[in-house]
């Protein structure tokens, strides 16, 4: 692609047991942007990108890869400014899209709502054909047919504290969806900036799960809800202990989100808006500091994901193979994020373009392309 550098990347410097697995995996990364999707693939230790983007022209701002079934099925968020926004989904890892002849997330007619975007789609962890969506207005859908239909969680839509939420600056949007796999009746969803709900009944009710969580924004910094929450992720050893990333503030939960504490303690900011867990490695997690929510930059104006080992009580810079000077790439809530293998892959792309992945769990890294429209939303799994 003229102007953007993409195809061929290689993927060395990582020790020889991580190369030994890394050459039997073919990993999938889907990365969407303000202008498109664009898809690599890693086969062995080379990274290869599909030369023109998907979905041409269209913010992308979710993205989801569904290795649930036999066949790994992807799915995007696509917002045309032309057409409106959509969900497709692929079932050949993204050479063919299916776009439903009816919308797939539409507010019913009764609600006087209309769809602004998908900020979020997840596919649920305890149900096999059961896809959760964020939208904007804040509001929940699921599907029971893997992305094809989605219906209004109407609970949440009705919740009597809704006429209270106030949108964060980038619009009233629920953005993360986390599902239990121990039971697919607890649900966690997070609102800019209405914080953080739960269902443990499907969806039948819903509670505010903000306790302990700061609004310095507001006259009371400790409402019952209406936190500016940036992302939440789960703990992949603990599924109770959860991590967020807040306006001000990272927190950890071990109690599945009824009480939070800060762990920002040793991090060079606690604003930012990306959070994700190790897959496999319980107490991990990474974010990327941002200066502050008037100066929306790499803390210290230098590239750095931040690693925690131990569940907050300590964190780590990695920018080994990160660009060493000023930089100004801010990385978005959903353009963090890692893959499901072993040792893990994490990823990471920014405002200015330029999308960074590491094959040994975050130690190094390396630029895998430069020049691309805005990052919005980055999604990484092991399908071969």
């Amino acid at each position: 692609m003229p102007g953007c550098r993409l195809a061929g990347v290689r993927d060395d410097g990582v020790d020889g047991d991580a190369a030994e697995v890394i050459g039997m995996t073919e990993v999938l990364l889907a990365v969407g942007t303000r202008k498109g999707l664009f898809i690599g693939r890693r086969r062995g230790a080379a990274w290869e990108f599909d030369e023109s983007p998907h979905f041409n022209a269209q913010a992308v701002y979710a993205v989801a890869i569904d290795t649930r079934g036999g066949v790994p099925r992807l799915l995007a968020g696509g917002d045309s400014a032309h057409w409106g926004p959509s969900v497709f989904h692929s079932d050949d890892l993204g050479r063919t899209w299916t776009e439903p002849a009816r919308p797939a997330v539409k507010f019913p007619q009764d609600t006087g709502a209309s769809l602004e975007r998908v900020w979020q789609l997840h596919p649920s962890a305890a149900e096999p054909d059961v896809v959760y969506a964020g939208t904007e207005p804040a509001a929940l859908y699921r599907s029971q047919d893997r992305g094809e239909s989605f219906e209004l969680v109407r609970p949440l839509w009705e919740h009597p504290t809704r006429g209270r939420w106030m949108p964060g600056g980038g619009g009233e949007g629920l953005h993360t969806v986390l599902t239990d796999r121990r039971d697919p009746r607890a649900v966690t969803v997070a609102v800019s900036a209405a914080g953080v709900f739960r269902t443990t009944d499907g969806g039948a009710s819903w509670a505010p799960s903000n306790s302990g969580v700061s609004a310095v924004f507001l006259p009371d910094p400790q409402p019952e809800f209406g936190q500016c929450v940036h992302k939440i992720a789960r703990d992949s050893a603990l599924p109770d202990r959860l991590y967020l990333q807040n306006h001000w503030g990272v927190y950890r939960s071990d109690d599945a989100g009824a009480h939070w504490t800060d762990i920002g303690e040793g991090l060079p900011s606690t604003f930012g808006f990306a959070m994700a867990a190790h897959p496999h490695r319980g107490d991990t997690a990474y974010v990327f500091p941002i200066n502050a929510d008037a100066d929306r930059v790499p803390a210290g104006r230098r590239c750095r994901v931040f690693r925690t080992a131990d569940a907050g009580r300590s964190w780590e810079p990695l920018a080994a193979g990160l660009p060493p000077g000023d930089h100004y790439g801010t990385v978005l809530r959903d353009a963090l994020c890692t893959d499901d293998a072993d040792p893990a892959g994490v990823y990471f792309g920014n405002r200015n373009g330029e999308l960074y992945a590491s094959a040994d769990d975050g130690d190094t890294w390396r630029q895998l392309a430069a020049h691309l429209p805005d990052v919005l939303c980055v999604r990484a799994a092991v399908v071969g």
